[in-house]
């Protein structure tokens, strides 16, 4: 019989010394500790595998799963792969639930049984997260405005049943938010919910890339082209990212990584069922607002769920 709170996170990762002790020593605080965290290093170079070792020595539910040196810190299909390499170390059954982690957070102590709490009175939830925040220049705490329909794809908590009932997550950019829509079309629940014990410190906020910050945000472009986003949807998202820095170019910058791909005909999920879907709730969502949306989508969708 499986523990009905046994959890195990897996974290790719690739030179995260700057943050990652943060990380590890918030979940090492959790109220409810993992049943295992299998950290996947992905060829780091910096001080990452001496960290990890020396985590590992002292906390036996810790593994370290290295991976070979693609040459490079690889965003969207890299990270899920990397994901999958240590997916494929474990065996699902073993556990209740699963979470996709990344090591730049820093957690509050009960995060994980806040979430596990709230799946458990709403066995619909397939996936959820709390919510993201960043520290600004003058020390303040600035929400990554990540909406309620959305769990967050550096912490993304999941019911076993459900990760294997969707086929896990795409190989490509948008991955984390193509298995909200596909939860929510097979009738399950995708969340996110922004209460104080459920407020985490992203270190490196979100949006922002190796090679800089508008590069991410055309990266976000092409990730919304590629999951069937429609351009009136893309449009009003990209206005709404104008409000936050850097103000007007990051939004111009998502247009502009959505243009790019529209116009050299790039490859998009090959799902049509599901693109279809994301666009009936787009533009849904336009209408009446993503609540109450969402709302209908639950209710009219709820007898496909499997449970």
């Amino acid at each position: 019989m499986v523990d009905p709170r046994a959890y195990v996170l897996i974290s790719p990762c690739r030179n995260e010394a700057e943050y990652m002790c943060r990380t590890l020593d918030s979940v090492v605080a959790q109220t409810v500790r993992p049943t295992l965290w299998v950290i996947v290093d992905d060829g780091s170079s910096d001080a990452t595998p001496q960290i990890l070792a020396d985590y590992a020595a002292r906390h036996d539910w810790i593994r370290v799963v290295p991976k070979p040196d693609r040459g490079q810190r690889a965003v969207g299909p890299g990270v899920i792969e990397a994901f999958y390499y240590g997916y494929d170390t474990i065996n699902p059954p073993d556990f209740s639930y699963l979470c996709k982690l990344d090591l730049d957070l820093d957690l509050p102590q009960g995060y994980f049984e806040g979430l596990m709490e709230r799946m458990e009175v709403d066995p619909r939830i397939a996936s959820c997260s709390g919510k993201a925040y960043f520290e600004d220049e003058k020390g303040n705490m600035v929400s990554e405005n990540i909406s309620d329909d959305m769990s967050l794809g550096m912490t993304k908590f999941y019911r076993v049943s459900a990760f294997e009932a969707l086929g896990g997550f795409v190989r490509e950019v948008m991955w984390d938010g193509i298995d909200c829509h596909k939860a929510r079309m097979m009738g399950w629940k995708a969340v996110s919910w922004d209460v104080p014990e459920l407020r985490f410190n992203h270190l490196r906020p979100m949006g922002s890339s190796q090679a800089g910050i508008f590069t991410g945000r055309r990266r976000h472009g092409f990730g919304q082209y590629y999951m069937g986003t429609g351009p009136l949807f893309l449009t009003a998202s990209a206005v709404n990212k104008m409000r936050q820095k850097p103000y007007v170019l990051g939004g111009l910058a998502i247009i502009q990584g959505y243009l790019a791909a529209l116009l050299r005909g790039a490859e998009r999920h090959g799902d049509q069922e599901l693109r279809a879907f994301i666009r009936r709730y787009q533009m849904r969502a336009l209408m009446i607002g993503k609540t109450r949306a969402v709302a209908e989508i639950e209710k009219e969708r709820a007898a496909l769920w499997p449970g």
